[in-house]
């Protein structure tokens, strides 16, 4: 066991962390979310592929070894479908403000840990290096006989943040939100965005201090005035890059987090071996996974789970939804859809593919072509303008330009099987449920309506076999 139990505050959670030395960690997400003006909690909305409430439980996962504890609302039901056996719940069923939504974890929590870190659930900038920044102060606090650390920032948007009150010493005196502030606080440029570590035992004995407020809520804050009338030091650590304490309030807000999570997982792709040709451009989702000395092109989105092999050139304008992608590929001007691509395909441009579609290693997949819930077998070349439904290609098969499966008959899907080598001519109908036979070709513009056994050519309309030829 460490002999500084601290330490363990300032170290990422490990599987062989000791669960009584972690800090209890508790996410505020009981908020209305009026402003986003939407049927959706707030802390659902989906961010760079994540809901926004996603990033503080990694956040949490990564800061402590115990199981966070969320203080939920109306929203309730919906958080806790997303977030599962990741967390506590615990609810608040009055919205009586920040330190009543805290005190609603009191009776789960006090006594378990020597520190409790709180912070909100729409804040998902907050990186983990600036939280273990706090830690760190938070200790040093502790051993000097502090009981309160936080986090603030400097900024000239203050965005309805509370100002940060200091003595002529520069020792923090009080946190004093915006309504109530004088015109000389208003000009205060250190903000107060909401995240603070606390000595466990003096939290939970000092939250009944707290005094209703003329709004009839009871808020947080005045914990720190609390702590300094009883000589308790209160230190804040200063963010060096505001941008962090970005809070989630409206639709715009959630657009500027978007912006700036875009430019860090870009950044941390090219760090990482990958060629983004224009980040700007550039649309990866925090989901996504990409190989070494891939190239993204301008227009390139990646959304969910994605994931891309070495050495591929995807983009331009191509759209990778739940799709994964071996070494090697080139995919563009083109959109696929729960995709499953080997190595050495090649797509596109101005092609779709959906629903479980599935090339093999080597296959051509050319302009304007669609693949729904298919199977393509190693080497297959298919044409343009060609549409491949519920089938299963074998090997080395050429399908022509025109080409159509004929899965659906106005009651069911059919499927279509095509044997190794096979050649499907030009503009042929295949109405399934169809098999073509190992090597069997087909004339242009057929339409097939029975079995086409192996090795055979059948043309015209119905297809028929081809008699064969007199000497």
């Amino acid at each position: 066991m460490n002999d500084d139990p601290m330490q363990a505050l300032v170290q990422p959670a490990t599987a062989s962390s000791d669960r009584a030395l972690a800090p209890d960690i508790v996410i505020l997400a009981a908020g209305e979310s009026t402003r986003m003006r939407s049927k959706t909690p707030k802390v659902l909305h989906p961010l760079a592929g994540r809901p926004l409430i996603e990033y503080s439980i990694r956040l949490a996962e990564s800061l402590s070894a115990r199981l966070p504890t969320v203080v939920v609302g109306r929203n309730a039901e919906a958080l806790q479908a997303q977030i599962g056996d990741r967390a506590v719940y615990v609810h608040q069923q009055q919205r009586l403000g920040t330190g009543h939504a805290l005190l609603q974890a009191r009776p789960s929590l006090q006594g378990h840990s020597h520190a409790v870190l709180v912070f909100y659930a729409d804040m998902p900038l907050v990186t983990l290096e600036s939280m273990q920044a706090l830690l760190a102060l938070h200790q040093h606090n502790l051993a000097h006989g502090g009981v309160l650390t936080m986090l603030t920032f400097e900024s000239d948007s203050p965005r309805g943040f509370g100002r940060i009150v200091r003595s002529a010493a520069g020792q923090v005196l009080a946190i004093v939100e915006e309504a109530d502030c004088t015109p000389e606080q208003l000009l205060i440029a250190e903000l107060n965005p909401g995240l603070y570590c606390y000595d466990a035992d003096w939290l939970w004995r000092s939250l009944d201090q707290i005094t209703v407020s003329p709004k009839g809520e009871y808020y947080l804050t005045d914990l720190v005035a609390i702590a300094v009338q009883q000589g308790c030091a209160v230190l804040a650590h200063k963010a060096s890059d505001p941008v962090e304490m970005m809070g989630i309030n409206t639709r715009v807000h959630l657009a500027e987090a978007e912006a700036v999570l875009r430019a860090r997982i870009n950044r941390r792709w090219m760090e990482a071996g990958v060629t983004i040709v224009d980040p700007a451009t550039t649309y990866i989702e925090d989901t996504v996974e990409i190989g070494r000395d891939t190239l993204l092109l301008p227009g390139v989105h990646l959304r969910g789970q994605c994931k891309i092999g070495e050495d591929c050139r995807i983009g331009p304008d191509t759209t990778l939804v739940d799709t994964t992608i071996g070494a090697a590929c080139r995919v563009q001007y083109a959109v696929l859809e729960d995709t499953l691509l080997e190595d050495h395909v090649e797509v596109g441009p101005f092609a779709h593919l959906r629903n479980r579609a599935h090339l093999a290693a080597g296959v051509h997949m050319g302009n304007f072509g669609e693949v729904k819930n298919s199977y393509l077998g190693p080497g297959v070349k298919m044409g343009h303008f060609s549409y491949v439904g519920d089938a299963v290609i074998g090997q080395e098969v050429n399908v022509s330009a025109g080409v159509i499966t004929c899965n659906y008959d106005g009651a069911r899907k059919n499927r279509t099987t095509i044997g190794d080598h096979a050649f499907i001519g030009s503009d042929t109908m295949l109405v399934a449920p169809v098999t073509i036979g190992a090597g069997a070709r087909t004339g242009a513009g057929s339409v097939v309506t029975h079995d086409v056994p192996p090795g055979q050519l059948v043309l015209g309309v119905p297809a028929r076999l081809r008699p064969p030829r007199e000497e």
